[in-house]
């Protein structure tokens, strides 16, 4: 899932805070993801976990002492700096960020962090929920952002005080998808793109609906995917329970008619259009009000369907429409249907797979038809699909020389 992070060098400081134990994990993580770690403690933060921890994990010296003489010319600040890619303080002190606002260099961390010339410095704050809150706390974030830094968190939560609220720090998956998501190549740079994601339910009575398999995960994948590429994602989702991708704004419908009404109200300035939803052909055309009781146990209910809004179709007859991606998940005739689907709908671009395959499952293979034919993909997870589908569609939004 981390694809960006192989051959990465990330530097990660340590400054004095609980949050230190969750960095144990995120270096264990970084590895597994083939990046190369060093770390840089403050003398504080080896009152929470010992370098001996981190140097075991990592496979490689920590660092804490601004004279330390391992570097020939002594100068670990510049040689540490220099050699990363990223360098990541987490957790992030309030004393400590006040010392990186005003350019304070009193131990090897601040100094090397001041000293990283262009390097992309991230920070991840831990603190009780009233210092994250006081004035002071908050000019000195200001201006770290205004300095380029990027703020990663804080999260809302149960702290180590006792107390609940803003301040605490993110979880290593959530740092490890912030130093992903640094590295992946912009594809999709400041476009606004919206993708519907999951099944919709279409009531029958208060308790019964008309609903299909689509698990989401296609849909979510792509999200993060986009996200990642730098755009601005809003994901229009049926109900599924998978976590919102990092930097996507989420929202929930339920019905076809709810999933409509949404993705129009999110048109106006979309460029690009990912319609992955399975949405309900049909509903019923008057739901009952109350449980349909069985009264007999040879006859059933009688319903009466009515067609559901072609939220796709209706997208790119726009004047102006975004680039439309569609999705069809056939049983059988894939290609046929599927190119008969794309010209029906009217898209440049739609992307099909067998339910039977893909509905559900982490793996999938899809075929990419436009103009100019159809392409097979190999089989290969949903996440790498996602990656490599938002890749494709940036290279379809860049005029050929």
């Amino acid at each position: 899932m981390f694809t960006h992070l192989a051959h990465k060098h990330v530097l990660i400081g340590l400054t004095g805070g609980i949050a230190c134990y969750k960095i144990a994990e995120l270096i264990r993580r970084l590895r597994d993801a083939g990046a190369t770690v060093d770390v840089v403690m403050t003398e504080s933060a080896t009152q929470f976990i010992t370098p001996v921890t981190l140097q075991a994990l990592s496979g490689r010296p920590v660092y804490m002492d601004l004279w330390d003489a391992r570097p020939n010319d002594n100068m670990a600040h510049i040689h540490l700096s220099r050699d990363a890619d990223v360098i990541l303080i987490a957790p992030a002190s309030t004393n400590f960020i006040a010392k990186l606002a005003q350019g304070l260099c009193d131990d090897l961390l601040s100094t090397l962090c001041i000293a990283r010339g262009n390097k992309a410095l991230l920070v991840a704050p831990a603190m009780n929920k009233e210092m994250w809150a006081h004035p002071a706390t908050q000019r000195n974030i200001q201006c770290l952002i205004q300095d380029g830094v990027t703020i990663l968190g804080p999260g809302c939560g149960d702290q180590a005080c006792g107390e609940f609220g803003d301040g605490r720090m993110l979880e290593a998956h959530q740092l490890l998808t912030a130093l992903d998501t640094h590295f992946a190549p912009k594809l999709l740079a400041n476009k606004q793109v919206v993708i519907t994601a999951g099944p919709t339910l279409e009531p029958i009575d208060p308790v019964r609906v008309l609903t299909n398999r689509s698990s989401g995960k296609m849909g979510y994948a792509l999200a993060d995917a986009a996200a990642k590429a730098g755009a601005h994602v809003t994901l229009i989702s049926g109900p599924v329970s998978l976590t919102t991708p990092a930097g996507v704004q989420r929202i929930n419908v339920e019905t076809a008619a709810q999933m409509h009404e949404t993705v129009m109200q999110h048109m106006d300035q979309c460029e690009v259009f990912i319609a992955v939803a399975a949405v309900s052909d049909w509903r019923v055309t008057q739901p009952s009000t109350q449980k349909l009781k069985k009264t007999t146990h040879t006859e059933a209910p009688i319903l009466h369907f009515s067609v559901n809004p072609d939220i796709l179709a209706e997208v790119a007859a726009r004047p102006q429409p975004p680039y439309c991606v569609g999705f069809a998940a056939e049983t059988e005739h894939l290609l046929e249907y599927a190119s008969q689907k794309r010209q029906r709908k009217g898209i440049p671009l739609l992307v099909a797979n067998l339910a039977q395959e893909a509905m559900d499952k982490d793996h999938s293979q899809l075929v990419l038809i436009d103009d100019q034919g159809s392409t097979t993909w190999p089989s290969q997870s949903k996440q790498d699909s996602a990656q490599a589908l938002i890749s494709h569609i940036a290279q379809q939004l860049t005029p050929s020389p």
